[in-house]
């Protein structure tokens, strides 16, 4: 049932291709979201001393850049009905193959000391080249089967990255070098360079991934993924289409996990564990795993709450950075079961845009009020999620009357003293 929630009915048109009204608004909604944080971010990021470029430099980044690896996942989901937990692996892969290469001593790691950008050649090379193999191997498999080659291929690589020291060491890999036009972290002349440069590589892979959706490469993919059978009836390679496309979701992947590594000049086998797996899972599930713009916006919900949650009011006295993860689990309860399509299909749900947006005004301006535009932020995202829970829930009550008069019924029957509540 999780699986078929995760990638939709069948009848439905993954990924906004196609032409239908819904598909057709469903994109017009995420781009609009989209493009509004884009604006914000590109904002701030040129208006010094009016925000707190906080924002801008670590929220806003690392939306962007965990949103490009996430987009290898919604990629597969969308185009190829194949859900891989195998991604964070590709992005580790990059960033430990950038980090031996470019790190000149006092870290683990081979310390090669090459350019940055042979480093990154080379690490985007051997990670399209693994996602080919890996690919191969579990192409011909579907379902729940791929899902556990792919999760089995991550906690490979986590153990392998800790256990051979000769490349990394549980301690990772440290003081890695970016290109010069990045600068480093302490440099304050110009803190957005990074910001910039991840903005342009998001739109460069979207751009690419809804270009390839177009090509006859892409539509035979999406009849692969509607049915495979038929496919194969009419002369496809089913099992080289799915592994093209998961190589190129392995490229698409290693570019997020150059970006990563250029942010935290750093790589450690905890960044690619199962937490880490879950944590890119979760980005793409929130946002939508239909639609390509889902995955920069969900990884934008998850980031800023993961940095403001201490900030959300009303709760502030309960959620603790140790209880972000049962926040973040209670949030994908919510979108799953009231909103299956994610963020972006919100549409789909009667009542949860008005809902979400009238949550979203009340929490965040309470929040504002309260904690500044930390808590304005956190209380929007947390206000919108509420609102859309509320509208799953009156849609299920709408459905069910019936059901819930009875549960009522039983409740109230069952409160009062010498009346027995009656059985079916």
């Amino acid at each position: 049932m999780i699986l078929t929630r995760l990638r939709g009915d069948p009848g439905e048109t993954p990924g906004g291709v196609g032409s239908g009204d819904y598909a057709r608004n469903t994109r017009k909604l995420a781009a609009a979201l989209f493009v509004a944080l884009v604006l914000v971010g590109v904002f701030q990021a040129i208006t010094p001393g009016v925000f707190r470029h906080y924002f801008v430099d670590v929220v806003m980044t690392r939306s962007l850049l965990f949103g490009v690896a996430a987009a290898s996942i919604v990629f597969l989901s969308a185009f190829g009905g194949m859900i891989s937990l195998a991604q964070t692996l590709m992005y580790g892969v990059c960033a430990f193959t950038v980090g031996n290469a470019v790190t000149t001593g006092g870290s683990k790691g081979l310390n090669l000391g090459w350019n940055p950008w042979v480093g990154v050649a080379l690490g985007i090379g051997v990670t399209t080249a693994l996602g080919f193999v890996m690919g191969l191997i579990a192409s011909r498999s579907s379902g729940l089967y791929y899902l556990m080659i792919t999760l089995a291929y991550g906690v490979i690589g986590f153990y392998f990255f800790g256990q051979v020291t000769v490349l990394s060491g549980f301690g990772g890999v440290n003081q890695v070098r970016a290109p010069a036009f990045i600068g480093e972290p302490t440099d304050a002349t110009n803190p957005e360079r990074l910001f910039f440069t991840v903005l342009v590589v998001s739109v460069v892979v979207y751009l690419l991934l809804r270009y390839v959706s177009r090509t006859p490469f892409g539509l035979a993919l999406q009849g692969v993924r509607d049915d495979p059978v038929r496919m194969n009836s009419l002369g496809f390679n089913v099992a080289m289409h799915r592994t093209w496309a998961f190589t190129l979701a392995a490229f698409i992947a290693s570019l997020g996990g150059v970006l990563y590594v250029w942010e935290q000049r750093a790589i450690s086998p905890t960044t690619i564990s199962l937490v880490g797996i879950l944590n890119l899972l979760i980005m793409a599930i929130i946002g939508g795993v239909l639609v390509l713009e889902g995955a920069w916006l969900g990884a934008f919900i998850y980031i800023a709450l993961e940095n403001y949650v201490r900030n959300v009011v009303f709760l502030n006295n309960w959620i603790e950075e140790a209880r972000f993860r049962t926040l973040a689990g209670a949030i994908v309860l919510v979108l799953v079961l009231a909103c299956p399509d994610g963020v972006v299909g919100l549409r789909k749900v009667r009542g949860a845009v008005t809902l979400s947006l009238i949550g979203a005004a009340v929490w965040g301006t309470v929040g504002g009020l309260q904690e500044g535009d930390r808590g304005a932020i956190a209380g929007v995202i947390v206000g919108a999620v509420a609102g859309i829970g509320a509208a799953g829930l009156v849609g299920w009550l709408a459905g069910h009357r019936d059901t819930a008069r009875g549960v009522w019924s039983r409740l109230l029957a069952t409160g009062r003293p010498g009346q027995v509540p009656a059985r079916n």
